[in-house]
């Protein structure tokens, strides 16, 4: 689903005025791409790009033509995992956030001698 040029503008205009806003909708890409959500971290990006930097700007400091890193960031793109990280920390400097990652135990994961797979299932269940 495409968005409108009015929501586009609607959340441009709220990442400029609120910090709190621009900063969440970075972290919501993070957290996206750390679960492992690729399409979802690739539109949450699309939207804080076009809310800050710009794709010209960001393409122009990565070396990466503008077209390319907009297909990259589209439904159908698949970023290289160094172009991804390589936006990510230039998104990150450009901005002025900080990222700070916790891992916490899963009680049923930390049980000895459970295989990986069984794990990894009820991840998915989650």
């Amino acid at each position: 689903m495409s968005l409108s040029r009015a929501f586009r503008s609607t959340v441009r205009d709220r990442a400029d005025r609120d910090p709190t806003f621009r900063a969440a909708l970075y972290q919501e890409a993070v957290r996206a791409i750390m679960e492992g959500d690729l399409p979802t971290a690739k539109a949450q990006l699309r939207d804080y790009i076009n809310a800050t930097v710009g794709f010209a700007h960001l393409g122009q400091a990565l070396g990466i033509p503008v077209k390319s890193l907009m297909r990259m960031y589209g439904p159908s793109g698949n970023p290289r995992a160094d172009n991804l990280l390589a936006a990510l920390a230039r998104l990150k400097a450009d901005t002025g956030l900080a990222v700070r990652v916790d891992a916490i135990a899963v009680p049923w994961q930390t049980q000895p001698g459970k295989p990986i797979r069984d794990w990894q299932r009820e991840c998915r269940k989650n």
